[in-house]
């Protein structure tokens, strides 16, 4: 059985990670993304404009975290989005559809 690769992945243009987390890991040739919020970068602070510019930063840092990893958003091939109320929905697909090199909807 061969031995699997795996790398840890810090980019400083993200918030730091909560606790003992990783912001992402490369195993061999495949990158699990830990989850991304719409935070400040500086602070624990949610980002002000409500839901769709929480979503527009989180994609942000998502597709900044990928390019430092080596790959990019254009790569991804499932997104997990939780939501804490489903009248936002609209808003996050906006912004999701409208990320660069995304074109499929939630």
């Amino acid at each position: 059985m061969s031995k699997i690769t795996r790398k840890v992945v810090y980019t400083s243009r993200n918030p730091k990670p909560v606790s003992h987390f990783s912001q992402a890991i490369i195993a061999d040739r495949t990158i699990y993304c830990s989850g991304v919020i719409g935070i400040e970068l500086d602070e624990p602070k949610v980002v002000p404009g409500g839901v769709a510019a929480q979503a527009a930063t989180a994609l942000k840092y998502l597709s900044e975290l990928l390019e430092d990893a080596g790959s990019g958003i254009d790569k991804v091939v499932k997104t997990t989005i939780l939501l804490t109320d489903m009248q936002d929905y609209d808003a996050v697909n906006v912004e999701y559809t409208q990320t660069k090199n995304i074109s499929q909807n939630l």
